[in-house]
């Protein structure tokens, strides 16, 4: 894996050129040739159900889209605009209240202009998992800077 693709500069992008993640607290925890796991912290601001304090499946998508879209840049070995074209999400479970989760991404076809990639939400165990992913993406999405240039520049103007 190139020293170029760490957890701390994927983290850095997240955390400056995508606030939405950064607010709610996306984190990388592990980056590979297999893919990427991120996590979300429990947060009673994401709980869907009051009574039952589960989370909403709309911070689920946002941790699976997330890692999904990171996970090619793995992949790829270079960031450039991307953007989410399909993303089908099967619910299996419901997160327990008051647990992180995990999602694990893995991009296992690119194209000359799509990225199709599975992922998974869980707990501890990705054998039991909340829910299951696929999704595509299309590369070079805009002619916008990629993220990682973004982020740097968001982070200069501080």
């Amino acid at each position: 894996m190139s020293g170029v693709f760490d957890i701390s500069q994927i983290q850095n992008i997240i955390d400056v050129g995508i606030p939405h993640c950064a607010d709610i607290g996306v984190k990388v925890e592990e980056i590979s040739e297999a893919g990427v796991v991120m996590s979300l912290p429990y947060d009673d601001r994401f709980v869907g159900n009051p009574v039952s304090g589960v989370l909403h499946g709309g911070i689920i998508t946002t941790l699976i889209d997330s890692a999904s879209g990171m996970c090619i840049y793995v992949k790829m070995q270079k960031y450039i605009p991307i953007a989410t074209l399909d993303l089908r999400i099967d619910y299996l479970k419901s997160a327990v209240p008051g647990r992180d989760v995990f999602a694990k991404a893995t991009c296992y076809r690119l194209s000359k202009q799509i990225a199709f990639v599975r992922a998974i939400a869980y707990h501890d165990d990705p054998e039991d998992p909340i829910a299951n992913s696929v999704s595509t993406f299309m590369l070079k999405s805009t002619a916008s800077k990629p993220l990682n240039e973004a982020s740097k520049k968001m982070v200069d103007k501080k």
